[in-house]
């Protein structure tokens, strides 16, 4: 049991950086939804103002972070995390600050929309490629998994919690919350001891133009990556376009009061705590290949049956079922996958990698959820999400047929990205050492 312990244990280091997420995470679970709200309570927004405020902002956020992957490769990526983390508690303090002046406007809430996303988007990149120089690569999808049971127990708790604050003392109350929970984060990132392995190149060289594709370029023209990108893209936008769809057919059509409405997404995300923590025990079982292929097509059967939902207690019990069992599969899918991912991409790319992952995520979802708008508009939204069950049956055909092995440190591009990721896998993660970590995306 001693040597369970011991084996189980990814070190103080991690645990700053975990905590730091989690606080992160809870905070944005707690404000989730704000600003919508706050567009529509407070500044009276138009349904086209709302949607545009949910869809304009984080593809603007998308663009703007699209230069920064090839910025964020050749730095420290510690101070660009914090950096991140200050960004966004900076951006979100604006509209409490601008709603007690009486000078809050909807153009103010699409800058912050569009600068939280980029920051996020940035974190991201950054973060991942600290993760993989933080813990060995042995210990990732225990690393991945802990970040993923972390963030569905906050998806299952804080909008709830949210909701009610909302109810008490207004949408912006949250906001503050959301932002105070990014200046803890950055708190608990600086407080990983351990300096980083110097810059692959001088901070003042410009990024060049080719560096911009550098992350599509690996995700495909590698074999497996580029299977499981173009499935995640297809599986996730299609999950996420049902979303609103769905909000429309409970709430509008078939008179679901808003606390049910809740409830059936606040209680199956239990599931994500049982994916998350059965991710390391399935795959050594079973293996990292036959996971991805077995839970990929899993995860992707049970979106039609959000189409047969009725009235009533038997509806919400179809809707709290569907929604475990996707969630089940997701966060038992979603460790695996970003293993993967940082298994197989080179130290020297791995920002680039993961934001370029990020954009294509964001604009898929935009655009998936824009079409399923329309088709909901022409037809209705049980017969939107009927469609969406239906194409995301196809997703199955685009997961990896063969298993490839992982990068190894003959692969990497460069000789000092080699120095580092080899003396990070050997434990130099010391006081005055090497780099650290973030969690995927």
């Amino acid at each position: 049991m001693r040597s369970l312990v011991v084996r189980r244990s990814l070190g103080r280091q991690f645990g700053w950086l975990w905590a730091a997420y989690a606080v992160s995470a809870y905070g944005s679970a707690l404000g989730f939804g704000a600003m919508p709200l706050i567009a529509l309570l407070v500044l009276h927004a138009s349904p086209a103002q709302v949607s545009a405020l949910s869809a304009v902002g984080p593809a603007i956020g998308a663009l703007v972070a699209l230069p920064l992957g090839p910025w964020v490769e050749f730095r420290r990526k510690r101070p660009v995390m914090i950096a991140m983390d200050l960004t966004r508690f900076a951006v979100l303090m604006t509209i409490p600050i601008a709603y007690a002046v009486g000078r809050l406007g909807f153009v103010q809430l699409l800058i912050v929309s569009a600068v939280v996303a980029a920051a996020r988007i940035t974190f991201q990149a950054a973060g991942g490629a600290f993760l993989k120089a933080l813990v060995r690569p042995d210990e990732l999808l225990v690393a991945n998994a802990r970040f993923e049971s972390t963030t569905w127990s906050a998806i299952a708790v804080g909008p709830p919690l949210g909701g009610a604050a909302v109810g008490l003392v207004g949408p912006v109350t949250t906001v503050v919350v959301d932002a105070l929970s990014y200046l803890l984060s950055a708190l608990g990132i600086t407080a990983i001891r351990g300096r980083e392995e110097h810059r692959l190149r001088d901070d003042r060289q410009p990024v060049r133009a080719g560096e911009l594709l550098d992350g599509w370029r690996h995700l495909l023209t590698h074999r497996g990556l580029r299977a499981l990108y173009l499935n995640q893209l297809l599986v996730g936008g299609l999950i996420m376009a049902t979303e609103p769809l769905l909000a429309v057919l409970l709430l509008g059509q078939l008179g679901f009061p808003p606390w049910q409405y809740g409830l059936a997404f606040a209680a199956p995300c239990v599931g994500g705590l049982i994916g998350s923590r059965l991710a390391r025990r399935v795959v050594a079982r079973y293996g990292q290949h036959r996971i991805l292929r077995t839970v990929g097509t899993l995860r992707a059967v049970w979106l039609i049956g959000l189409a047969f939902v009725q009235p009533g207690i038997a509806g919400l019990a179809t809707v709290i079922a569907v929604e475990l069992a996707i969630i089940i599969s997701m966060s038992l899918y979603n460790p695996v996958l970003a293993t993967y991912r940082l298994e197989h991409t080179p130290g020297g790319r791995v920002a680039r990698t993961l934001s370029a992952w990020s954009i294509s995520s964001s604009a898929t979802i935009a655009v998936l959820s824009a079409l399923g708008g329309l088709l909901a508009n022409a037809t209705s939204p049980r017969t939107a999400i009927a469609v969406a069950g239906l194409l995301i049956l196809a997703s199955p055909l685009l997961l990896p047929r063969r298993q490839d092995p992982p990068v190894g440190p003959d692969r990497e591009p460069a000789p000092a990205a080699t120095r580092t990721r080899e003396a990070t896998s050997r434990g130099a993660l010391t006081p005055g050492a090497s780099p650290a970590s973030s969690p995927p995306d």
